[in-house]
C-alpha cells in the first residue's frame, strides 16, 4: 500500500472508470489505483471532484490535507473503532502512577540514546571540536539521572535538559555556509534547517497516527506528553524514537548531500503575509506569529523533502524483538503494535525502538 503525494496549486483529482486521474495545472494527467493507496496527501489549492471524492469514501482511503506551506490543515479518517475494552484499559491507566512513571522514562531513555548515537556519530567527523564531547558526557549523565526519577515531571526535566545538549551538537553536523541552525524553533520555523525538522516530524506524525488508528488506540491517550483538549498526545510519546534515526538524520543529508539548495526556502514575513498558517501538528503552543517572519519549504522543496523521506523509511535496520531486517516503516508499525498490547496489559512495559 503507498502514499500518494499530489503537490500542486489548482491541480484537479478526478475518478475516471475505476482509477484516480491527478490533472496538472500544464495538462499533464498522473494515475493511481484505490486498491493500493494507503493515504493521499493533498498539498496546495487542489480541487476534488464529487466523484473522485466518493471513490476514496468507499475505498476508506485516509487524506490529509496540508497547505501550500507543507502545514497540517486537516484529515478525512473512517471508522472509529469498535473496541471499547481496550480504550478503557487505555483510559484506567492514566490513573496508574507507577505506569505512567516507567513509560515516560523508557521512552525518555530510549530518545535520548537514539540523538547520542547522532551525537557520537557527529563527534568522530569533528575531533577537533571539545564542545561535542561535552554535549555527549552531558547526555550520558542525564541517562543515569533519569534512572532515579521519581516523578514523571522529574523525567521530562531530564528529556528538556537532554534535548538541548542534542540540538546544539546537531548543528555541528551541517556543512553548508548557507544552511543556518540556531537551536530548535517551531510555528514558525526560524531558519532552513527548522523548516525541515519542521515538515518531516509532520509527515512522522500522520503515519504514526495512522497505524493508531489501525489498532484501534485512542490518539489522544498518552503518558509522557500530558492529557490536553484537543492534544493526540500518543502520537507525541511514540514519535520520540523516531525523531533522531528517521527525520534528524534525513534532514542533515539533505544539506549535506546538496539535495536541498537555497532556492528551495523561502521567508514569509506573518504579519503582512495572508499566507495560510494553520498549527502543524506539534505537542507545543503556537508561537504569536503576528510580528514573526518564518522559513519554509518551496513548493519545489517540499517534493524534494517527501522524495528522500518515503526513501528513508524503506531503508532497513536490524529489529530486535523479532531479530531480523526491517524497514523503518514496518517498525515503526511494529512499535505501535507493541503499544498496543502494553495497553491490553499482554506485555508488561513499553520498550522504545533504539539504534546502536
Amino acid at each position: 500500500m503507498a502514499d500518494i503525494y499530489l503537490i500542486s496549486d489548482y491541480g484537479k483529482l478526478y475518478k475516471n472508470n475505476r482509477v484516480f486521474n491527478f490533472l496538472y495545472p500544464d495538462g499533464t494527467v498522473s494515475k493511481f489505483f484505490p486498491h493500493n493507496t494507503q493515504r493521499v496527501f493533498i498539498i496546495g489549492n487542489i480541487e476534488i471532484t464529487p466523484e473522485a471524492f466518493k471513490m476514496l469514501m468507499h475505498n476508506k482511503i485516509e487524506v490529509v490535507f496540508l497547505n501550500k506551506n507543507g502545514l497540517f490543515n486537516g484529515k478525512l479518517v473512517f471508522d472509529d473503532s469498535k473496541n471499547v475494552l481496550l480504550r478503557k484499559k487505555q483510559y484506567d491507566k492514566l490513573n496508574n502512577d507507577a505506569f505512567i512513571l516507567g513509560w515516560c522514562k523508557n521512552i525518555i531513555e530510549g530518545k535520548i540514546r537514539n540523538q547520542m548515537v547522532f551525537a557520537n556519530r557527529i563527534k568522530r567527523k569533528h575531533k577537533e571540536t571539545t564542545q561535542l564531547q561535552d554535549y555527549v558526557n552531558s547526555m550520558k549523565d542525564i541517562i543515569e539521572k533519569l534512572e532515579t526519577a521519581t516523578t514523571t515531571n522529574e523525567a521530562r526535566g531530564y528529556e528538556g535538559a537532554a534535548s538541548r545538549m542534542y540540538f546544539g551538537a546537531i548543528k555541528y553536523a551541517i556543512l553548508p555556509h548557507w544552511a543556518q541552525f540556531n537551536g530548535r524553533s517551531m510555528n514558525p520555523p526560524r531558519d532552513n534547517v527548522n523548516a525541515v525538522l519542521s515538515f518531516t516530524y509532520t509527515l512522522l506524525n500522520h503515519l504514526i497516527e495512522s497505524y493508531i488508528l489501525s489498532e484501534g488506540i485512542d490518539t489522544y491517550v498518552g503518558y509522557l506528553h500530558t492529557v490536553e483538549y484537543g492534544r493526540k498526545s500518543l502520537i507525541f510519546d511514540l514519535m520520540e524514537e523516531f525523531r533522531s534515526p528517521v527525520c534528524d538524520t534525513l534532514t542533515v543529508t539533505l544539506f549535506n548531500l546538496g539535495v536541498l539548495n537555497p532556492d528551495d526556502f523561502r521567508t514569509i514575513d506573518f504579519s503582512s503575509s495572508d499566507d495560510e498558517y494553520p498549527l502543524e501538528p506539534m505537542e507545543e503552543e503556537e508561537d504569536n506569529v503576528s510580528t514573526r517572519k518564518g522559513v519554509l519549504l518551496t513548493k519545489d522543496g517540499l517534493k524534494k523533502v517527501i522524495e528522500k523521506f518515503e526513501a528513508k523509511l524503506e531503508e532497513t535496520y536490524y529489529y530486535m524483538p523479532l531479530q531480523r531486517q526491517l524497514s523503518y516503516r514496518k517498525i515503526i508499525a511494529q512499535q505501535v503494535a507493541h503499544c498496543k498490547r502494553v495497553i491490553n496489559d499482554e506485555e508488561s512495559q513499553y520498550k522504545p525502538f533504539e539504534v546502536k
